[in-house]
């Protein structure tokens, strides 16, 4: 397995931990101003960092060695200035791997950006939230997420291919490589999306509605509307002419969906789910955290893995999505941070 070096925050901190989750060796160099997060800095270090070797140092000279043993490197700063001042260049690594907000070339390569900036420049907060409100913002860590996942999908491709490579990875390219149907809808239609709150607008219905005890996602393609008025008793809606078709039940939104929250208000989660299955079509319920985390399906994909903290107790984190190779997850470790001895 090969050894990597970690330099950054939740960008590089993600692509890190999948390295770990695919059995590499992770060395992690604890930034001196960590940047602050949505949960707390153990909940953080407990999901992203388990499984490191954790140094605590600002030392260039060991830096630069630990970049000469590694067969990858993935660093990530503010800005472009940011990654050369680390010597990112001079490292003779195989594989090295920068992420910054803008990239590390062109007039914004050293501006800096929060993720709500670079989700609205990316035009993501355009379309979020309720039309003629305030726009929205993703909670969490989605951008630097995503950014951590092409920097560790780049990194695999050098390796796989034996080839050696500088990548430069923007944390603005990724968030609008991300908005496929926007971009298509714009280049094969012209057509601008907008904001339309939980209503997805180009597929009628699609929408979030009331149910007595929650709520529940419907989500109704062409070809399944006529399984869909079985599953609202009400087959002749199959035959009304303001819903045979796509265009005209858009026509007629609002009528559709006072039929649907009529149906629904009287129905129970556990019974739109039911009758949801019965007649085959793609309906899903809300769930609250605590649900989530018992998820039957979860358990099955063997999501969950234990995690162990400092102090020896031990919690249960996410894993990764699935393993092809169905190897069970390993257990790992949250190690406190190691300060070098010069």
């Amino acid at each position: 397995m090969d050894r990597i070096l970690e330099l950054g925050n939740f960008a590089a901190g993600f692509c890190g931990r999948l390295f770990v989750q695919a059995g590499h060796e992770v060395v992690r160099i604890e930034p001196p101003d960590p940047a602050p997060g949505w949960v707390s800095a153990a909940a953080s270090d407990l999901y992203l960092h388990a499984g490191k070797r954790r140094l605590q140092t600002t030392d260039p000279g060991l830096i630069s060695e630990l970049a000469r043993e590694a067969d990858v490197v993935i660093a990530e700063a503010d800005t472009a200035d940011g990654i050369d001042a680390l010597s990112f260049d001079e490292w003779q690594t195989k594989v090295k791997v920068a992420i910054t907000p803008f990239g590390r070339t062109g007039p914004k390569r050293n501006w800096q950006a929060s993720a709500h900036v670079l989700l609205a420049m990316g035009g993501y907060t355009y379309l979020m939230g309720d039309p003629g409100r305030a726009p929205l913002s993703l909670p969490g860590y989605y951008v630097e997420f995503q950014a951590g996942q092409y920097a560790y999908d780049a990194a695999n491709a050098c390796r796989f291919a034996g080839e050696a490579n500088a990548i430069d990875i923007s944390m603005l390219e990724t968030v609008m490589s991300l908005s496929q149907f926007t971009t298509v809808k714009w280049h094969c239609a012209r057509d601008v999306r907008s904001r339309h709150g939980n209503d997805f607008w180009h597929v009628c219905p699609t929408n979030l509605f009331r149910c007595s005890d929650g709520w529940a996602y419907i989500n109704i393609v062409p070809g399944f509307w006529d399984p869909f008025t079985l599953f609202l008793d009400m087959p002749e809606l199959a035959l009304d002419e303001r819903f045979t078709t796509n265009a005209q039940r858009m026509a007629n939104r609002d009528a559709v969906h006072d039929v649907i929250a009529d149906v629904l208000v009287g129905m129970t989660r556990a019974e739109v789910q039911k009758k949801a299955e019965a007649v085959r079509i793609p309906v899903g319920v809300v769930k609250t955290l605590d649900e989530v985390l018992i998820d039957p399906h979860l358990e099955h994909r063997e999501f969950w893995q234990e995690v162990e903290a400092p102090d020896g107790t031990t919690v249960r984190s996410p894993g990764v999505a699935h393993r092809f190779d169905r190897e069970p997850r390993p257990s790992v470790r949250l190690s406190a941070p190691e300060v070098p001895r010069g």
